[in-house]
């Protein structure tokens, strides 16, 4: 699997304008319900679910917050990058600038778990963070996500 299989260039958000975590989930979920035909408020509901088991923030000025919902179908994921560093009580405690937001089918078992290692391994690419911070277009965010995921599939 591919992460252009999960993201379009649709999926991406140049520049997210949230100030909290609640408000970067809840610009996430609109994105994920106009790309998923999801409801919004069921997709913010199941990552503020997730994030009370435990912060998705990463480290490094990465999160991926995700979550599995009955009503997928498939995987979709959505990429932002925030204009202003959110802090997301990361396990570094950095702020987050940087999400990949992951959601998957509640039957997707192991292909969840796949796309979301192959994420954070994205993130740990030599290099690939301060390009994703330099890009001007969608479609360069989305090239490097895609390009970088293609050489180096699960």
């Amino acid at each position: 699997m591919n992460l252009d299989d999960i993201i379009t260039t649709d999926s991406v958000i140049l520049h997210m304008k949230a100030s909290s975590k609640k408000e970067a989930l809840q610009e996430l979920a609109y994105k994920a319900s106009e790309i998923s035909g999801l409801e919004r408020r069921e997709v913010f509901d199941v990552l503020v679910e997730r994030e009370r088991l435990g912060t998705t923030g990463i480290g490094g000025g990465i999160a991926i917050p995700h979550g599995k919902l009955a009503t997928l179908d498939r995987l979709h994921g959505v990429f932002a990058r925030a204009d202003r560093a959110i802090d997301f009580y990361s396990i570094d405690d950095r702020p987050v600038d940087l999400i990949f937001l992951l959601l998957a089918p509640e039957s997707a078992g192991a292909d969840h778990l796949k796309a979301l290692a192959q994420v954070s391994r994205l993130f740990r690419e030599p290099g690939m963070c301060e390009k994703l911070r330099g890009c001007d277009t969608k479609n360069a965010i989305f090239a490097l996500l895609t390009q970088s995921t293609s050489r180096n599939a699960a």
